[in-house]
């Protein structure tokens, strides 16, 4: 065999996860082969997206194949071993299974070094050269490599994304402008961003303003720890004389006296220490979302920039924060007049005076309780993204968007069979659990049902419906009216129909709040209860329903 074709072949049946020879040869849908250790280790690192992709050509496979060896493969590969053919060489400018492929390269891809917003595509070295030499290229917008330019092509053009619709509040492009956008309030993305990034700004210049209130609050928590120490040792050292010039009498109180004050002492420290963490952390969290405001803020690929803006500003954008409420320190100073009054009155009022005693020392708690939110505004800071587990979707429903939104369909779908799989109702919980303060809204046809629900709520029967049980809480829509359901216990509730949905779980408070979501917003049904586990939102339909994944921060 010729050089040149020993090296061909080198390439040709080398896996291109671990560039050594195939092992064990499986090829996937796609028609790519891989080792079968190999792609398996790939799919289980993707387990948790519910989506499962070919590191070549990026192709996407749900529910995730069967893999059986390529016999052909294995046979060719034990005859290429006994000519002695090694894998090809190592070469980091071809793509490895976490880069990004040149779009242009055939056979096996190179690393992609730029993407381009205008064409869109990745390129490598080579493929990226006419970019810098024909003029018209010369002005496309080159950045680092991103695999998320397919977000800015129109799914119904297949163009270029670069106007803004905010009629509907969505990027589009200009065939979308002159159909079925013809007559909204259609701007450039680069106009819209310029919007968007004045509302950036100021949400910056709050969390700054935040920062320095919360580091004036930490020099005052420092002052008060050190006077905390001074005012108990100054208050031990002179209460110390004064009891021993008390009889035996009050020898032991002495002591009791002693112990009382340190707890006291490490009780209020240990207050002030915890506030002191907790403004340290809400430091830390503000220079965080400000670092990442920065980010998003010096971003040149406007489509991302306004996709992420909403999400990331309505976190940032707050119109109050938690108070703290540093209240005047007593001490223990005034302990030493009231040992006083007690060694001149030993035997009659020792009683009364340790009560005296008890009282001074015994201060209240630091820490003040944020309020619940009541405007739009304030609800928008506890805005979360929450996607559905296709693992727990019932099989005659489609997830799309992103698994934000669950359907109906007539046929059973192929999903693998899951002990948290829903097998009597059309029925789905989120990925994410829910703890502290949440918000979100939600769009939907036909009959419907939102829903808050342990992890532990049955999976089967007809108990196992959002409601139905002791472990969720739902509010469902049918024949225009609204129920309110929780362990079988139905509430109707008098309202007016809404397209939009709005639910506010506070969880330690043990809030559960539904919305109508529109200019204003009218409270349709609220819950005070105890939540003892970990949430999760769920939604129920004969049609359809979808997380909104935006909501308008700055308007």
């Amino acid at each position: 065999m010729a050089q040149e074709g020993v090296q061909l072949d080198q390439e040709t049946f080398s896996c291109s996860i671990c560039l050594e020879l195939l092992k064990d040869p499986v090829t996937i849908p796609c028609g790519h082969s891989y080792c079968m250790k190999c792609i398996n280790t790939h799919w289980d690192e993707e387990n948790q997206k519910g989506i499962h992709s070919c590191p070549q050509c990026r192709n996407t496979f749900r529910p995730r194949p069967v893999l059986e060896q390529n016999t052909m493969l294995a046979t060719l590969m034990e005859e290429l071993k006994k000519t002695g053919l090694q894998a090809a060489p190592a070469d980091h400018h071809y793509a490895g299974p976490e880069d990004l492929a040149c779009d242009f390269c055939t056979g096996r891809k190179r690393k992609a070094i730029k993407s381009c917003l205008d064409c869109p595509a990745s390129y490598c070295e080579n493929h990226l050269q006419p970019h810098y030499d024909v003029p018209p290229l010369k002005r496309h917008k080159l950045v680092e490599p991103s695999k998320n330019l397919q977000e800015s092509i129109c799914c119904r053009h297949d163009e270029v994304m670069k106007m803004f619709c905010r009629t509907d509040q969505q990027c589009i492009c200009y065939l979308c402008s002159v159909e079925e956008h013809k007559g909204h309030d259609t701007v450039s993305a680069a106009a819209e961003r310029m919007r968007w990034q004045n509302g950036l700004d100021e949400s910056r210049q709050k969390i700054q303003q935040r920062i320095q209130s919360r580091h004036k609050n930490l020099r005052l928590l420092q002052q008060e720890l050190k006077d905390l120490s001074v005012s108990a040792d100054q208050t031990l050292e002179k209460s110390w004389k004064i009891l021993e010039a008390l009889t035996r009498l009050i020898h032991n109180s002495s002591n009791v006296l002693h112990g009382q004050i340190r707890s006291q002492q490490q009780t209020e420290e240990s207050q002030v220490q915890e506030l002191q963490k907790k403004v340290e952390q809400e430091i830390s969290d503000l220079k965080k979302k400000d670092a990442e405001l920065k980010q998003l803020s010096d971003t040149p690929d406007h489509i991302m920039f306004l996709h992420s803006c909403p999400s990331m500003s309505s976190l940032a954008k707050s119109a109050r924060s938690s108070s703290i409420n540093i209240r005047p320190r007593r001490h223990f100073e005034d302990v030493l007049e009231v040992l006083k009054e007690l060694k001149e009155e030993i035997q009659n009022s020792l009683k009364d005076t340790w009560g005296s005693i008890s009282e001074i020392i015994s201060l209240p708690d630091l820490l003040v309780q944020e309020p619940q939110p009541r405007t739009q505004f304030e609800f928008f800071r506890y805005i979360c993204d929450i996607t559905l587990d296709p693992n727990t979707a019932f099989t005659s429903s489609v997830l799309s968007e992103g698994d934000r939104k669950i359907s109906l369909v007539s046929q059973d779908q192929y999903y693998p069979d899951h002990p948290d799989r829903f097998t009597e109702w059309c029925q789905a919980l989120s990925r994410e659990s829910l703890s502290g303060r949440c918000f979100w809204n939600v769009v939907w046809k036909g009959r419907y049902c939102m829903a808050v629900a342990y992890k532990s709520i049955s999976r089967t029967g007809k108990d196992s419906g959002f409601g139905r049980n002791d472990k969720s809480w739902a509010l469902a829509y049918h024949d225009n009216i609204f129920e309110f359901w929780h362990n079988s216990i139905k509430t109707p509730i008098s309202a007016p129909h809404t397209s939009i949905l709005g639910v506010y779980l506070d969880h330690r408070a043990g809030i559960l709040s539904f919305y109508s979501m529109s200019d204003t917003m009218i409270l349709l049904h609220r819950v005070q209860t105890t939540f003892t586990e970990l949430l999760h939102a769920g939604f129920w339909t004969d049609e359809s329903v979808e997380f909104v994944q935006f909501a308008r921060c700055f308007e």
